[in-house]
């Protein structure tokens, strides 16, 4: 390649990029400054509350564990299908 030919490769180049800015510029206009409200929220502490006693307490039925019904006695694992 000729030392012109790099030349003109490097005119037409900038040319493009010139064009494409404004173009680009006219499209999408100005960038706005306006404040924004942001939401904060509270930082990770590395406590633990206790559960609610009435949610979890010592007395509340678990699936899993065997139930007597009589004399009959199952052992639940998993929720039915609803079928």
């Amino acid at each position: 390649m000729k030392r012109s030919d790099i030349a003109m490769i490097v005119l037409i180049a900038s040319v493009g990029i010139l064009v494409a800015f404004f173009v680009t510029k006219s499209i999408f206009g100005e960038g706005t400054t306006e404040s924004v409200n942001v939401q904060t929220i509270d930082p990770i502490s590395s406590t633990i509350e206790e559960p609610s006693p009435t949610i979890f307490n010592e007395n509340a039925i678990n699936p899993t564990w065997s139930i007597s019904l009589g004399s009959e006695s199952t052992q639940t694992t998993t929720p039915p299908t609803g079928q």
